[in-house]
């Protein structure tokens, strides 16, 4: 069985990479582009389907302010690039929000900024992959009733695939992103271009009007629907920081690529955002969050519900059934599904950072067989999975969750980049660095403003339909998190060696634990004979007194030269009588060591277990517990090992197996 689990994990992961080769894992900005600028790409697929869906809340009469929303969209997603762009070549180390924060703004403004980001990360994978099967569902609507499913199974795949390692994630999401880059653009130029020859294309959802939901939109009502609608386009934000967190992963010189790499991921996002907003007001898409609010639907409502923005505009400028409407498709559905992976590189990066300075676990840090942080990869999967099993796959109900953790790390990141410059300002006299600075400043300043206004507008747009929970998972990660670091700090500070070393035992006693007279029992004897403690007992329990009296037979008959020491167990327990027989050697002095040698068999199969009793494992664990007691494992290796070993060059943890019986078994 374990030789089988060796071979699936090779056949999914691949070989093994010495940790000697990690330069060669450094990515050029051709593979670094769809690595971390998926999601910013991909987001244009829903930001302006999400304006669109608020403002039909209105009815017809207020579209026209999705060109107002769009433009505003635009203009933050500018300054939100060229800020970040100053972050990395500030902290060219990597970290992005994390590290800024952490050195401009102190311990628990950053814990507060990477608790929205994991938040953020964890909704990006759910977010972009139920995006992506709508898009799918929009092409083969018979999948709508296996949504959850499809989510479920492309999540998975998704993790095996960055498993993997980041140049194989990378050249194997290059192609669904520049396909959706190119398909998107040929759609955008060529709709255009048939709106300027005076035949602009019409989407199949034009002919309907729109049911309002929400009535007598005056005045603060009005105001109020565009703030939520703008909060919304904002998704289009969502993974800019990635390329900061990353720059790392980039070939040197690592700041230049990455800077480079960013402002051609703002120029691309930028422009797919403005020409599909642009070309959904031409071509008149309708679209609603319950199509039956669309006059004229004909659709099942509750089934296979209306097709996305993307795939209408497809429609209108090529045809429903051309191939390049299936092309476009094709590269909206898997770039919505592959921009997961802008999260299954950041995730595991900041939580690494995290567990290194002791806020996460130690086994976020380690490094897998890839030399990529396995354990935070999977663990990214396995909430993202539940996340969407929760909410069903529904994008509408998922991203109410979404942007709140990405503004709250805009903008403690930007206030951090502003006290950066001004300790910069404070130690330069070069008076074109100063100017240099002084720009760089502004940018961050106007960005911490702008970014901290659409923290405000979307908390209180989004907090009632689901942002509230964010509001609560960020504080309980930060409270988690503090927690983690300061039991790290207790126990350094327990394990602190003394200034006169350690105290030396007064006494040494062995005990080894005898069920029956055999070959493993007889080598645990030995062994504790050649540490030469100051005393040695065979300690045996009686839980059926025929296989006692045995035991007691073959030893005086064997003439074994360490005395048998028997303990009564009425209740016909092993551990109890056993924890306590130590205790009494404990109490007779205090300052004295025992040592519990425990004969264990090593078995070649699972099953093999199964016929083995396993009170061992019971005692071990409760002798841990008591000071002064040291747990000695006595390994005997079964027939069935050997064989095993043969078929097992690499043996995994966890193969040694306790073995020490009760003559009842």
């Amino acid at each position: 069985m374990a030789s089988s689990v060796q071979l699936i994990k090779r056949l999914v992961l691949g070989r093994p990479v010495r940790t000697d080769r990690l330069q060669e894992t450094l990515l050029p900005k051709r593979l670094a582009l769809p690595i971390f600028a998926s999601d910013p790409l991909s987001s244009v697929a829903y930001a302006t389907q999400e304006i669109l869906l608020v403002l039909s809340a209105g009815g017809l009469a207020y579209l026209y302010l999705a060109s107002w929303v769009g433009v505003a969209v635009v203009v933050l997603l500018a300054l939100v690039v060229a800020s970040y762009r100053q972050v990395v070549h500030a902290y060219p180390g990597g970290g992005g929000s994390y590290e800024v924060v952490a050195r401009n703004l102190g311990r628990n403004a950053s814990l507060v900024v990477a608790a929205a980001l994991m938040v953020d990360y964890v909704m990006t994978v759910a977010v972009s992959v139920a995006a992506g099967v709508d898009n799918l569902v929009s092409a083969v609507p018979e999948l709508y009733q296996h949504r959850v499913v499809v989510n479920v199974l492309l999540v998975v795949l998704l993790s095996a695939v960055n498993l993997r390692g980041v140049r194989e994630s990378g050249r194997a999401f290059a192609v669904p992103t520049y396909l959706f880059v190119v398909g998107l653009g040929v759609t955008i130029v060529v709709g255009l271009a048939q709106t300027a020859v005076g035949h602009p294309p019409v989407a199949d959802s034009a002919g309907y009007g729109i049911r309002p939901t929400e009535f007598d939109l005056t005045g603060l009502a009005l105001v109020f629907l565009l703030l939520r609608a703008f909060s919304s386009g904002c998704t289009a934000l969502t993974g800019v920081e990635a390329i900061s967190n990353g720059v790392p992963a980039f070939r040197r010189p690592k700041d230049v690529n990455a800077g480079r790499t960013m402002l051609i991921m703002g120029v691309l996002a930028i422009g797919l955002f403005s020409g599909v907003t642009a070309l959904a007001l031409i071509s008149h898409v309708r679209i609603a969050e319950d199509p039956c609010d669309l006059i004229g639907f004909r659709g099942d409502c509750h089934a296979e519900g209306q097709r996305t923005v993307i795939a209408q505009l497809a429609a209108a400028v090529f045809g429903s059934g051309s191939p390049m409407f299936y092309v476009v498709q094709a590269g909206a559905i898997l770039i919505l599904v592959l921009a997961a992976n802008t999260a299954f590189n950041g995730f595991p990066l900041l939580s690494s950072l995290l567990a290194q300075r002791r806020y996460l676990p130690r086994q976020l840090h380690t490094r897998g067989d890839r030399l990529v942080h396995s354990n935070g990869i999977i663990l990214l999967g396995l909430i993202a999975i539940l996340l969407l099993a929760v909410f069903e796959g529904s994008v509408t109900r998922l991203i109410q969750l979404y942007i709140l953790g990405v503004f709250t790390s805009f903008t403690l990141s930007q206030i951090g980049m502003v006290r950066h410059w001004n300790a910069e300002l404070r130690e330069t006299d070069d008076q074109a660095r100063r100017r240099r600075i002084h720009r760089a400043r502004a940018i961050n300043a106007l960005g911490a403003c702008m970014t901290a206004v659409v923290l405000a507008v979307v908390l209180v747009t989004k907090f009632d339909h689901g942002a509230w929970l964010v509001v609560i998972a960020v504080p309980a990660l930060f409270a988690l998190m503090r927690g983690i670091h300061r039991h790290y700090v207790e126990v350094r500070r327990e394990l602190e060696p003394e200034a006169d070393g350690p105290t030396l035992p007064s006494r040494v006693h062995a005990v080894v634990l005898v069920s029956t007279l055999h070959k493993p029992t007889l080598r645990a004897l030995a062994f504790a004979r050649a540490n030469r403690p100051d005393s040695l007992t065979a300690l045996t329990v009686n839980v059926d007194d025929a296989d006692t009296r045995v035991l007691e037979g073959e030893w005086e008959r064997r003439d074994i030269q360490v005395p048998l020491k028997v303990v009564e167990s009425p209740y016909r327990e092993i551990t109890r009588p056993v924890v306590d027989y130590v205790k009494r050697i404990r109490r007779s002095g205090p300052r004295d060591l025992v040592c519990v040698y425990i004969p264990e068999y090593v078995v070649g199969h699972w099953w093999e277990n199964l016929l083995h009793n396993q009170s061992s494992l019971r005692l071990s664990w409760r002798l841990r517990f008591e000071p002064g007691v040291m747990v000695v494992s006595v390994p005997w290796q079964l027939h069935s090992s050997h064989l095993r070993e043969i078929d097992r060059p690499r043996p995994g943890p966890g193969r040694l197996r306790r073995g020490f019986v009760p003559p009842s078994s």
